[in-house]
């Protein structure tokens, strides 16, 4: 296989960017694991006390990330961002006015292999988001096993990630004076898995979820669509019913969470590695849908709602795929 370098010659602020996202990489990778290491390796030599301490810490905070988190304006506002976003790049666009009196839930579509495209927009400062939605606060939802490691937990939370426990999205969609967004990324684990580039199957149809959590707590429902989402990265193929892809299911109907084994460019040359392309996401924030609250709607209310979510889902992408050079034959694939 032949190797392409990458120019010797780049502008200092690209090797910067690059610098960003391998920090990203990381943290999302293996930090929690490194954090793990540091926990048991404290625990285990002289300063057994500071893991101990912290333990007592972690049993008095564990509510946190189902209470509303605990975010930090000067990490979400780190430079590093600034180029991590710049990376791609990747851009916010509304499409519709909302009311800060509301609440609302955000559905983000596709996950692609890491969701990059919702992590930089919802939970750094550089993609324009309190320009375009003032009054509103933006929590980003992700799987609760996260808030169980050491240290690691107070990262994440400190950029705005919480909880996606049912606790949590009602505590965030149950704010009285309205302001507050739910962001969560449908798909989950299982969609990434068919996160190809040029894939446009989402993993939709059995995902009733946050259609009861929005009625129950009368939260208005936007569809997103994150046009480049799944182009940054490649995946060993994986078609359903292969030993790779029953394995990868197999983990995540265990654990919570999957490993797509994907690929892309490196540090220093485009053929191979683990760092993403360098392709624009466009992160598109489509109309609300008005719902009303309900404490206890039928399984057709539910019904009826996520099917008027999955036309207002696929009306989007039809009326901005021509923008970011979607083909006009192809359209969304619900599974």
């Amino acid at each position: 296989m032949k190797v392409e370098f990458a120019p010797i010659n780049i502008p200092l602020a690209r090797r910067i960017q690059t610098v960003a996202v391998i920090q990203w990489l990381f943290s999302f990778l293996l930090q929690a694991q490194c954090c793990w290491g540091v926990f048991i390796i404290l625990l285990l030599g002289n300063y057994w006390f500071i893991p101990v301490l912290y333990a007592l810490w972690l049993y008095l905070d564990w509510e946190t990330p189902q209470t509303g988190g605990r975010r930090s304006k000067w990490v979400r506002n780190w430079t590093i961002w600034k180029y991590f976003t710049d990376y791609f790049p990747i851009h916010l666009i509304k499409t519709s006015d909302l009311d800060p009196s509301h609440n609302y839930l955000f559905g983000y579509h596709p996950h692609g292999i890491l969701a990059a495209g919702a992590f930089g927009n919802f939970c750094t400062e550089y993609t324009g988001f309190k320009e375009l939605f003032p009054g509103f606060t933006p929590y980003l939802h992700i799987l609760p096993v996260w808030f169980g490691c050491p240290f690691f937990r107070d990262y994440v939370l400190s950029t705005g990630l919480v909880s996606a426990s049912k606790k949590s999205l009602s505590h965030v969609l149950n704010n009285d004076r309205g302001g507050n967004i739910a962001v969560i990324v449908i798909g989950g684990a299982e969609e990434s898995l068919d996160a190809y580039p040029g894939s446009l199957t989402l993993n939709i149809l059995k995902r009733r979820g946050f259609i009861k959590m929005a009625l129950k707590n009368g939260a208005h429902l936007v569809p997103i669509f994150s046009f480049g989402e799944n182009e940054l990265f490649k995946q060993v193929a994986n078609p359903e019913g292969s030993w790779l892809r029953t394995l990868q299911e197999r983990l995540r109907k265990a654990v919570g969470f999957t490993l797509p084994l994907f690929h892309a460019r490196g540090i220093f040359q485009y053929s191979f590695g683990l760092m993403p392309y360098r392709k624009s996401i466009h992160t598109v924030v489509g109309k609300p849908i008005t719902v009303k609250q309900n404490l206890n709607p039928t399984l057709e209310e539910i019904e009826q709602l996520h099917q008027t979510y999955l036309r207002e889902l696929s009306k989007l992408f039809e009326e901005h795929k021509d923008k970011y050079g979607i083909p006009d034959h192809e359209s969304l694939i619900f599974k």
